[in-house]
């Protein structure tokens, strides 16, 4: 009986290496308080721009510093942001112990970048993973949005939010002012866009904001924004437009 309640045990699991996608959050400060207010800052304009993500916390900016770095504190704010903290890579041999004392495994550094070789002849499929750095020394490491649309057609009122996780989001009528519509891929309102529009809100910066009446709140791509503060030039403000990223700006230009 020992024998056979031996064998099942050793048979009830099975170990396997696996690949996921995390959040990298690459560190640029040693100040946890000033961490914690940025973080604040930039999840206020994408609520539910975290769902629980897996992170890892880069240290290769601070690496050099000799100042303390407060791990259980980021932990806990990055938590309190509906993320799961989990590794951390990159820092002196000092941060390292200081994270692993504060409940975090030790990952290994990212490889240098190398030229690639020239691509076989044959085809050949490969998973990319994208490295998107935002404003608030997030970046995120996460598989390009897949093929997807969610369309919308009603009306969205004040208070009310839209997110298209992982495809493109379609809006057949008024995005009203104090709304908001999000999407991993590309935003088209066939209508007034008063509210606000996050487009590549997990950080494709090739995701684009597409109205027929430009009219609004704010934009934002892949975590660079523009809000109503700055006016919009008289050639796109309540016209046809569409706003895109180039390097680290936005351009919103008019729909021919």
């Amino acid at each position: 009986m020992a024998l056979t309640t031996a064998a099942q045990a050793r048979t009830s699991f099975d170990l396997k290496s696996a690949s996921l996608p995390v959040v990298a959050v690459l560190l640029k400060t040693t100040d946890a308080a000033q961490f914690a207010a940025d973080l604040a800052e930039r999840v206020a304009d994408a609520p539910g721009f975290f769902d629980n993500d897996p992170v890892l916390i880069d240290l290769a900016p601070v690496r050099e510093s000799e100042d303390t770095i407060d791990f259980v504190a980021i932990v806990a704010e990055l938590r309190r942001h509906s993320t799961l903290p989990v590794a951390v890579r990159g820092g002196s041999p000092a941060q390292m112990e200081a994270a692993r004392a504060a409940g975090l495994a030790a990952a290994p550094d990212a490889p240098p970048a190398r030229a690639e070789a020239p691509a076989p002849v044959q085809e050949v499929v490969r998973e990319v993973i994208r490295e998107v750095e935002v404003e608030v020394e997030v970046v995120r490491e996460v598989p390009m949005p897949g093929p997807g649309t969610v369309v919308v057609d009603k009306p969205l009122r004040s208070g009310q939010q839209v997110y298209a996780r992982g495809a493109d989001l379609v809006v057949m009528a008024v995005v009203s002012f104090g709304a908001e519509v999000i999407a991993d891929g590309n935003i088209h309102v066939y209508a007034p866009l008063r509210g606000r529009a996050i487009a590549g809100a997990r950080g494709n910066t090739e995701a684009r904001i597409f109205s027929t009446c430009l009219e609004p709140q704010l934009v934002s791509i892949a975590g660079i924004y523009r809000t109503t503060e700055t006016e919009l030039p008289a050639d796109v403000r309540g016209k046809p437009a569409q706003v895109r990223l180039e390097g680290e700006k936005l351009l919103i230009e008019p729909l021919a």
